[in-house]
């Protein structure tokens, strides 16, 4: 098993919304990634409560069958869509791939 955990800093404006809206299609567009790539086993995106400066707006954590499986996730076209949109509002990011 395959996990995947990225997690991201929103601007504050982009695409004509702000934050809170653009944190909202995110998680949308992100969770209906489950029945357009097939290789996606499980997905959850969490919308952050805390306050600390340190805390990420949202959190994306998926989980595949193997590296084989988080490859054709991450060339797939409607997941390449999605990525596209969340580089153009957030103003930074990270990443965890890891086997289990």
């Amino acid at each position: 098993m395959v996990k995947h955990i990225v997690t991201w800093n929103f601007l504050d404006k982009a695409a004509g919304n702000n934050k809170e809206i653009n944190m909202k299609i995110a998680k949308e567009l992100l969770e209906d990634l489950k029945g357009k790539v097939p290789s996606i086993k499980h997905i959850e995106v969490g919308l952050n409560f805390n306050t600390l400066k340190e805390a990420k707006d949202v959190a994306l954590y998926c989980e595949f069958e193997d590296k084989k499986g988080l490859d054709a996730y991450q060339v797939h076209d409607e997941h390449q869509k999605v990525a596209a949109f969340i580089r153009s509002i957030t103003k930074d990011r990270a990443i965890t791939d890891y086997e289990y």
